[in-house]
């Protein structure tokens, strides 16, 4: 697997590539300490994008968030995963709609590398807690109400469509949702599509958060 790092700070760029490395998990294409910097050397040649990018979300210049949007625009197929110490809920928000193929708190090295393989096998990462922000675990009225709007949107989808979200959900990707449900990975390609367009998301990411919280 071929990875790059952006973070404000050389000593966890520098950190993150001797652990990726050592443990043979990744190998750092570059790493970058900017936003600007990051998708320069994103887009410098063919062979520096790197498979997955992890990328912080305050950086000076332009963020991670702003880096991320503009590499996405340009490469679709971009796969980023946001790793910081920013829990706040409209970071989480705003990488969610991005299209980011997840959010992790910087809180064990250790999970990084099973991270970057989770991602790289289609799957979605999100850890507790940025679950736990999202769907607002309060008990009050007005987040019970929330997942009863979150249930009631998936009533109007198939039981097909109901069974492929929740496969998403669980991150499993497109190929092995074909398998455990015997379609063919195009069927299911487009399923996910429809099903994205009857509820006014945009990825799979989105998809994933909503069942989630709808089932919670």
């Amino acid at each position: 697997m071929k990875t790059a790092i952006a973070d404000d700070d050389p000593i966890v760029c520098q950190s993150l590539a001797t652990i990726l490395t050592a443990t043979r998990t990744a190998y750092v294409l570059w790493t970058a300490n900017d936003g600007n910097a990051a998708v320069r050397e994103y887009f410098r040649s063919p062979s520096s994008r790197p498979d997955v990018l992890l990328i912080d979300v305050q950086m000076p210049g332009k963020d991670g968030l702003e880096a991320a949007r503009e590499i996405l625009a340009k490469d679709r197929a971009a796969r980023i995963l946001f790793l910081t110490t920013f829990a706040d809920k409209s970071y989480i928000t705003q990488a969610v709609a991005l299209g980011a193929r997840g959010y992790l708190i910087k809180q064990d090295v250790a999970s990084v590398g099973p991270a970057l393989q989770a991602v790289m096998a289609g799957q979605i990462v999100l850890g507790a807690e940025v679950l736990g922000k999202l769907s607002d675990n309060e008990t009050d009225s007005p987040a019970q109400a929330d997942h009863a709007a979150d249930r009631e949107a998936f009533t109007g989808l198939s039981d097909r469509d109901r069974d492929i979200a929740a496969l998403v959900a669980e991150g499993l990707d497109n190929r092995d949702i074909a398998a455990r449900l015997f379609l063919s990975e195009g069927t299911v390609r487009n399923r996910i599509s429809g099903i994205l367009d009857r509820l006014g998301l945009t990825n799979r990411t989105q998809l994933a958060i909503l069942w989630l919280n709808a089932h919670r």
